[in-house]
């Protein structure tokens, strides 16, 4: 699988494809075992930035705080991040994010897409290295990178 592309299966809804245009805010979420970042697009899916990051308590919490977030930024559709293995497969931590998102599609009707997030912690972390401590932030920061990936290539299909 190439880095950053959409995964297969991953829209159930169709809202949510390469190529077409955003027109509302679209909440992503990286899911981790500790803590869930979130990110969210402009209204006209051109710019993502970081929002929050959320302390993972149990599956249902995590899904009822990230659907308030979804209604408090008016999201019209949620990406759910993916970190597939270093040969594109779903391994442990991507299993936990395709669980995830079908937890959120059980209980919304947004659209749910999933979408490769390898790598984007990595990303996120490379500019706040030299600092020498952890960014509280850096989940949501990497939700943000994933997001504006997938938002550019929604841009340029």
């Amino acid at each position: 699988m190439v880095a950053g592309a959409a995964v297969a299966g991953g829209a159930d809804r169709g809202a949510l494809r390469v190529g077409s245009p955003v027109k509302a805010p679209v909440l992503a979420i990286d899911p981790g075992e500790v803590r869930i970042g979130l990110a969210i697009s402009d209204p006209t899916g051109t710019i993502a930035r970081p929002l929050e990051v959320l302390r993972h308590t149990s599956r249902q919490a995590d899904v009822r705080l990230i659907l308030e977030r979804a209604g408090t930024h008016a999201a019209a559709a949620l990406l759910v991040g993916l970190a597939l293995d270093s040969d594109g497969g779903i391994g442990p931590q991507a299993r936990r994010g395709l669980r995830l998102a079908e937890a959120l599609r059980a209980e919304t009707d947004l659209p749910v897409d999933t979408f490769d997030e390898s790598g984007s912690t990595r990303a996120a972390w490379r500019p706040h290295a030299q600092r020498g401590h952890r960014d509280p932030m850096i989940d949501a920061r990497a939700a943000a990178v994933f997001l504006q990936e997938y938002l550019d290539a929604r841009r340029s299909a």
